[in-house]
């Protein structure tokens, strides 16, 4: 009886929303959808442009003669440089992999025991985390060399992956959903002779994919954009948001060049994030948990 009166109650709260009222949040949704998108849409069409189109007045919204040949120049001012495309690609991967992947397992190890045990002084570290989420990056940018530089990290990829490991949103995030565990599946767990490290990549982790999986999200766009310049100086070891920052910097001539270089930088970010977004929705409406 219990069970039938909840599902009427259900059901009648289902009933409330009127068939007008759907159709109108459908379309606000709709617009607003539409306006987050326009920027893309723009740049994607500003990288097929020649020139002639982009410097018309007023400016077309739409590409009218689509050509690869801002493409081409791109490939052709990159092959006068004495360090290669490639090698900027390289740089960028490994700065961005190792920065996202260590930070999502550094923070998940740091988040379990704040989370799930108690300790003297654990309520201070995360209040201390809690708090380091007020300073902005700027802030901490002069702390961050000097401390690089003692330890002889300047003008090494390790300048740009270690402080990203130390992200405290990402601890923040972590801590939160894995206080949402019940307690007693990991004591089940350690009753059946599970180790803490079995019981944390088995059982934790993947209970919390929603977490890392949002904190891949975050980090590896902020990565994937760091140019390095305040930390690395050799030329071998640049990003590619560097590189295609200087040749942005050859005037008017090379503003096709630079919409394109503009969607290059956007297209791996935003497919990323379409991917991701789809599986971390997908969790998270079927990883609810209660006692």
């Amino acid at each position: 009886m219990v069970f039938k009166t909840k599902k009427r109650r259900i059901i009648k709260k289902k009933l409330n929303r009127s068939l007008p009222v759907t159709i109108m949040l459908f379309m606000l949704l709709a617009i607003f959808g539409v306006f987050m998108a326009i920027p893309l849409v723009y740049a994607i069409n500003n990288a097929f442009k020649p020139l002639d189109e982009l410097f018309i007045f007023p400016p077309r919204f739409f590409v009218r003669n689509p050509t690869l040949d801002n493409f081409f120049d791109l490939v052709a001012v990159m092959g006068d440089s004495w360090v290669p495309l490639s090698r900027y690609f390289a740089n960028t991967i490994i700065i961005t992999l190792l920065g996202t992947v260590g930070h999502i397992i550094l923070a998940s190890m740091a988040a379990y025991p704040l989370a799930k045990y108690k300790f003297p002084g654990s309520k201070m570290i995360f209040s201390i985390v809690v708090l380091s989420l007020m300073f902005s990056p700027h802030v901490t940018a002069i702390p961050n060399y000097m401390v690089m530089s003692l330890l002889g990290w300047i003008d090494t990829h390790a300048s740009l992956i270690i402080p990203a490991l130390a992200f405290p949103l990402g601890l923040f995030i972590m801590k939160q959903f894995m206080e949402q565990l019940p307690d007693s599946m990991l004591e089940a767990a350690k009753i059946d002779g599970a180790s803490e490290y079995r019981i944390f990549w088995t059982i934790v982790m993947p209970n919390v994919r929603p977490a890392w999986l949002t904190l891949l999200i975050l980090q590896f766009p902020v990565l994937w954009g760091t140019n390095g310049g305040d930390f690395v100086y050799s030329e071998e070891l640049k990003t590619l948001n560097y590189a295609l920052e200087q040749i942005t910097l050859g005037g008017i001539a090379r503003a096709g060049v630079g919409a394109a270089v503009a969607l290059i930088l956007m297209i791996v970010p935003i497919t990323l994030f379409i991917v991701s977004q789809s599986k971390v929705i997908q969790t998270m409406s079927t990883s609810g948990m209660k006692d």
